[in-house]
C-alpha cells in the first residue's frame, strides 16, 4: 500500500503511527520538512499591531482564536501519529493568523459539512479548511484569501497518460472525482463537451474516501483522480515512484477562484485576519509554510478581503 494511502486508510492509533512514520520518511526523502508527530514545531510570525488594531474591542479582548479544520488528507489538514492532533498546511496558516493577532490557537476538527454551522453559531471564530470563495457563500461569510484554488489530475506513475490540458484529453478515461465538488462540475462539463463533439464519454467513479481512490488508481481500476492539486502534488512529491500530476487548472474554471480564511459576515474578523496574513506574507513566514508542505506553486501575491468569488449557479 502506498505511503499516502496508508495514512488515509488507517483506522486506529497504532496504524496511524505506523503510517505517519512512513509518510514522514517519504516526505523527508522528497526534501519536505514534515513532522507528523503531535508535537509540531510550527512556523511562527510576529504579533502585528496593525492587524490587532482592526479588531473590534470584544474580539481584541479574546485570548483565543478558535479555528475549525477538516482533518482529512495530507498536506492540507490530517491527523498526526497520535490519530488525534490536526496538522498540515491549514493548521500552520491558522497559527500564523493567531500569532499575528496575539492570540492562542485553538484547533477544532470538524467534518467538512459542519463548518458553516460552526462559524454561524459562534462555535469557532473561523474555518481554515480549503474553502473556496464563492459569491453565494459571501452572503453569509467574509473571506481573507491565502492560496489559489488549484485542481490537479493525478495518475499512476508510468501511465500512458502524460498530459491533461483540455476536455479531449479525458475522452474515454475512467476518472475518480468527489461528489458535489467544483471538480465534479468541471469534469461533467468537459465530458458533455466531448460527447457533443462525438468523442468517447468519461466513466465517472465516486469513492468514499481518499484511501479508496488511491488504491483504485494504483490497481488500475481508474485512469486518473481529479481533485485539489494540493493533495495531488503532495502525493507525487513524497511518492514519485507511485504517482505523477499530468495537469492542473484553476478550481473556478472557466473563472478563477481562491482559498480563504472564512469568518462570519460582519463579525469584524475579516479585515484583521487579512492584515495578519499580509504581515506573514511580508516577513516570509507565509512562504515558509507553503514550502514546508510543498504548496509554493499555489501561493498568491497578496491576501485580500472578500475577493471576487465563483459566480452563483443558476
Amino acid at each position: 500500500m502506498p505511503v499516502l494511502a496508508l495514512l488515509a486508510a488507517c483506522g486506529g492509533t497504532s496504524d496511524a503511527a505506523e503510517a505517519g512514520s512512513e509518510l514522514q520518511d517519504a516526505a523527508e526523502a522528497a526534501g519536505l520538512e514534515v513532522n507528523t508527530s503531535p508535537d509540531q514545531d510550527r512556523v511562527h510570525t510576529a504579533e502585528n499591531p496593525d492587524a490587532i488594531a482592526l479588531l473590534p474591542p470584544e474580539l481584541a479582548e479574546q485570548d483565543t482564536f478558535t479555528v475549525a479544520v477538516s482533518a482529512y488528507v495530507a498536506p492540507l489538514a490530517f491527523l498526526a501519529d497520535d490519530d488525534a492532533t490536526p496538522i498540515g498546511n491549514e493548521t500552520d496558516i491558522a497559527q500564523l493568523v493567531a500569532d499575528a493577532l496575539g492570540k492562542d490557537l485553538d484547533l477544532q476538527v470538524k467534518a467538512w459539512a459542519d463548518w458553516p454551522l460552526a462559524v454561524q453559531s459562534g462555535d469557532v471564530d473561523a474555518t481554515i479548511s480549503n474553502v473556496t470563495v464563492t459569491e453565494e457563500r459571501k452572503e453569509l461569510f467574509d473571506f481573507s484569501s491565502y492560496r489559489n484554488d488549484e485542481l490537479g489530475w493525478l495518475v499512476k506513475a508510468g501511465s500512458d497518460i502524460t498530459e491533461i490540458d483540455e476536455p479531449s484529453d479525458i475522452a474515454g478515461l475512467t476518472v475518480a472525482v468527489g461528489s458535489g465538488t467544483n471538480q465534479e462540475k468541471i469534469l461533467l462539463a468537459w465530458d458533455e463537451e466531448n460527447q457533443a463533439a462525438g468523442l468517447d464519454p468519461v466513466q465517472v467513479e465516486y469513492f468514499e474516501n481518499d484511501g479508496d481512490t488511491i488504491l483504485a488508481l494504483q490497481s488500475g481500476r481508474i485512469d486518473a483522480s481529479f481533485g485539489p492539486n494540493a493533495t495531488a502534488a503532495y502525493k507525487a512529491k513524497v511518492s514519485p515512484q507511485d504517482f505523477t500530476v499530468v495537469g492542473t487548472l484553476n478550481g473556478g474554471w472557466p473563472d478563477t477562484a481562491q482559498i480563504a480564511v472564512t469568518t462570519l459576515k460582519g463579525s469584524g474578523w475579516a479585515d484583521a485576519v487579512t492584515a495578519a496574513l499580509q504581515g506573514a506574507f511580508d516577513d516570509g513566514s507565509y512562504t515558509e509554510v507553503l514550502e514546508r508542505w510543498g504548496l509554493e506553486a499555489e501561493a498568491i501575491d497578496a491576501p485580500e478581503t472578500n475577493p471576487p468569488g465563483l459566480p452563483k449557479t443558476s
